[in-house]
């Protein structure tokens, strides 16, 4: 059992071969894919995939970086596509300072949208956060006090600090294959005490490819790999990290066992 927690399979680079991508991830494992949305022009296709494979499903959301492209994309709005029965999580959704390709208060506004239909429909949140901590810390908790909400740091890149203030709002997160690269000591340090029972894998696929794929385009089946390292990095076997990071996915994403 594994779980490939954030992946897009409908990226360029992954849509031309998505059935030998798919045929190559489930020959290493890989019961279950969730296939993350950034703008709205691709929630209809993100959906057909999910609609199509019986072990992958969607999510519905706008990244940060495309808040100033979507002002019209309000927390009704994704409600209402929420209640397709694929679409079992919220998001990508979150706060990036690294690229600002969008005025900082509308990515804050757009994040605290996308918190708004967490809360109303019960789906987990999927946050990208890069060079933001203060103020996604800041958001999310706010957030919380006003209700809770169930979600996950995506591709976790942030501080041990960070990830406490996560895992204290009752958050999960997720491991992509930067775990693996020489340069991530920071990273592999607070990798290695994150709790089993808060932990997911994932390849944010195209990108980010683990070692021993690193320059090729990622995929859903390298997340074997990602899983591979982080287990001899906490002193787990492959198996028990696997088990646990794919039931942690379901229990997270509960939709997914409708």
């Amino acid at each position: 059992m594994l779980a490939d927690s954030h992946c897009h399979l409908n990226y360029k680079g992954l849509a031309e071969d998505q059935a030998g991508l798919l045929a190559r991830a489930r020959d290493r494992g890989v019961t279950a894919m969730l296939n993350i949305s950034t703008r709205e022009s691709e929630w209809d296709a993100v959906i057909a995939t999910a609609e199509r494979e019986p072990d992958v499903w969607a999510t519905v959301g706008i990244h940060p970086n495309e808040a100033d492209a979507h002002p019209n994309v309000d927390t009704a709005r994704l409600i209402e596509r929420a209640q397709h029965p694929r679409v079992v999580g919220i998001g990508e959704s979150g706060l990036d300072y690294y690229y600002e390709h969008s005025d900082r208060a509308r990515q804050q506004n757009s994040f605290r949208a996308h918190i708004a239909a967490c809360r109303e429909t019960g789906l987990p949140l999927v946050v990208h956060t890069r060079d933001a901590e203060e103020d996604t810390a800041a958001i999310l908790a706010e957030e919380m006090g006003k209700g809770a909400y169930p979600g996950v740091i995506h591709c976790f890149t942030a501080s041990g600090d960070f990830a406490d203030k996560a895992l204290a709002l009752g958050f999960y997160i997720s491991i992509s294959g930067i775990v693996t690269f020489k340069n991530a000591k920071d990273l592999q340090e607070t990798a290695a005490r994150l709790p089993l029972d808060r932990l997911l894998v994932e390849t944010d696929a195209p990108f980010l490819a683990p070692v021993p794929h690193r320059g090729k385009a990622g995929e859903p089946a390298f997340v074997a790999d990602t899983a591979k390292f982080l287990a001899e990095l906490r002193g787990e076997t492959v198996e028990q990290l696997s088990h646990a990071t794919a039931e942690n996915f379901h229990r997270l994403f509960a939709k997914t066992r409708a």
